[in-house]
């Protein structure tokens, strides 16, 4: 699971607990002017993941970690996609952020909002 917020002019996400391991990240910090917007999105986790690297994939457990799809890098970490958030970015790192979060409706309205004020 993650946990979204926001700091000043950037989107912060912590990764939390054993994810840290399976994404191989703790913490992404992103410029709100890079973030286009978010969607609760549960069916997400239907959709290819290309290919990780590194990360890790265990169909139906947990997807955590970087992977490669049509050109683009999607940071996922995601282990119940009814909790799914989806971040789209205009960032050179990556092009999405797929994370699990305790309130889906909550994260997408702070992210949202915080863009919408970028």
């Amino acid at each position: 699971m993650a946990n979204v917020s926001i700091d000043g002019d950037n989107l912060i996400v912590e990764i939390e607990g054993l994810d840290k391991l399976w994404a191989l990240k703790s913490r992404l910090v992103i410029p709100l002017a890079n973030v286009r917007g978010a969607t609760a999105d549960p069916g997400i986790s239907r959709e290819s993941k290309g290919f990780r690297a590194p990360g890790t994939h265990f169909p139906g457990i947990i997807t955590a970690g970087t992977f490669h799809i049509h050109g683009d890098r999607v940071f996922w970490d995601v282990h119940d996609a009814a909790k799914a958030v989806v971040i789209e970015l205009a960032d050179k790192r990556y092009a999405r952020l797929v994370v699990e979060v305790s309130d889906p409706r909550a994260t997408v309205a702070l992210v949202e909002g915080a863009a919408a004020a970028n």
